[in-house]
């Protein structure tokens, strides 16, 4: 499924991502700019975070919690990993194990640790305002 959206259709492609996602383990494939930090922060307020802040693009990982302060989902950018170690000594293994949404920018610098079943997110940059994504 190929659907173009602008930013302000954000909101819509979020709940859809949400809705067509077969587990809790989102991979998000696109270029440099191409949106994928805002499209987690979109999944993450329709999930029910209370901040989603920024992208965790200097420390990683972040991790969202609701209101109450109950974990819902952690947000990997590995764009700055060096190599798959890395993610091993930072104990990614231990976060995939839990029952919370994983959102994962980079996903090409940790391919062997990925989750067989996982959801891929391609954005493609269609132009300067419009983008396309397909979820598979």
């Amino acid at each position: 499924m190929n659907i173009t959206y602008t930013e302000k259709e954000i909101d819509q492609i979020a709940k859809m991502v949400i809705e067509k996602s077969t587990n809790k383990v989102l991979l998000f494939h696109a270029p440099m700019g191409a949106g994928k930090t805002t499209l987690i922060k979109a999944i993450a307020k329709y999930l029910g975070v209370a901040d989603a802040g920024n992208s965790p693009t200097f420390g990683i990982v972040n991790q969202y919690e609701n209101k109450k302060g109950h974990l819902l989902a952690y947000h990997f950018d590995f764009y700055r990993l060096n190599d798959e170690m890395e993610a091993l000594d930072m104990g990614f293994e231990d976060y995939l194990n839990q029952n919370v949404w994983v959102f994962i920018e980079w996903p090409s610098k940790i391919e062997s640790f990925l989750p067989e079943n996982s959801t891929n997110i391609d954005i493609e940059i269609v132009d300067m305002t419009t983008r396309k994504i397909k979820i598979s």
